[in-house]
């Protein structure tokens, strides 16, 4: 019997002969690298073809090169396409264009810095460099949700990942970029230091003199403790007032929220809205339907041109 893996192989060799356009999507992170073929014929992932493998961003250049090719080339593996096209999503900074990586001192890829990545992936998994492109990965979460999610028919949008960090983006007229808003100046410091699960900790503990380890245990504190909703109404409010002017200059007609914080949307949504409509905005918001898929859908779909 085949297994699943195999099973979407196979579905794979029947798209090339009906005209469906299959990229390999790859978002790579500070602790992972995760690909999926993607099906820019239907939007979508084609199904079983998921896959991710821890990688140390600190390791020397050869070990991450290696661990990075070998699950791309994992993925293309018993395929019969036309071309092999990969799309990637990696952080910046980046040279997207020339596919250069300028991350240093970041405690993350130090080991790549000013080294062509593009060239490196192409040699060792045998495919021309222009068959390699990359994206940053804040952008390629809204470039997967305006192509494929929960943005889609919007031309105006500005989208957030709300974690361990913030994430940022802003698509006009189809075209998407970083909007790199994370150290912009908020309150008494910087929109990342009230808009990230450091936030929610450090207000958990002034309130109630306790500790947590994140988001997600607060919302499972959340109906036995008044004040985390305190928190999370607060929390709406930082987010509406640092959003409301970049609103008004771009003329957004809708924001997308991903991230694991978009988790506990329930607690502070509602507040959200209401407070972007008093402002006299017609602006929707949406939680991210992709989700972990955005930025692997967003980063194929720049070969769909």
């Amino acid at each position: 019997m085949e297994s699943l893996y195999q099973q979407s192989q196979s579905a794979v060799l029947n798209m090339s002969t009906t005209q469906h356009i299959v990229v390999l999507g790859v978002d790579i992170g500070g602790s992972h690298i995760t690909t999926a073929l993607v099906d820019l014929s239907t939007r979508s992932l084609v199904a079983h073809s998921l896959r991710r493998e821890a990688v140390d961003s600190e390791q020397d250049a050869e070990e991450i090169f290696t661990r990075w090719a070998r699950l791309i080339e994992e993925s293309f593996s018993g395929l019969d396409l036309p071309s092999k096209k990969i799309g990637i999503a990696i952080p910046g900074p980046f040279d997207y264009e020339q596919g250069i990586s300028l991350m240093h001192e970041q405690r993350k890829f130090s080991a790549l810095y000013q080294l062509n990545i593009r060239e490196a992936l192409s040699q060792r998994l045998g495919i021309s460099a222009e068959s390699i492109r990359f994206i940053n990965d804040a952008a390629s979460f809204l470039k997967g949700e305006v192509y494929a999610g929960a943005a889609q028919h919007h031309d105006r949008v500005l989208g957030f990942t709300l974690g361990t960090g913030l994430g940022s983006a802003l698509s006009l007229a189809g075209v998407t970029t970083d909007a790199d808003l994370w150290n912009s100046a908020f309150r008494d410091g910087i929109a990342e230091e009230y808009l990230s699960t450091r936030w929610f900790v450090k207000r958990y503990r002034e309130l109630s003199g306790k500790d947590v380890g994140g988001v997600k245990e607060l919302v499972a504190l959340a109906k036995s403790d008044d004040s985390i909703h305190e928190i999370f109404q607060e929390f709406a409010h930082n987010l509406a007032h640092f959003i409301m002017p970049y609103i008004k200059q771009h003329e957004i007609g809708c924001v997308v929220i991903g991230g694991n914080i978009s988790n506990a949307s329930p607690l502070f949504l509602p507040a959200f809205e209401a407070l972007i409509a008093a402002e006299g905005y017609s602006t929707v918001v949406r939680i991210s339907s992709l989700k972990e898929n955005a930025a692997i859908i967003g980063a194929a779909s720049c070969w769909d041109l």
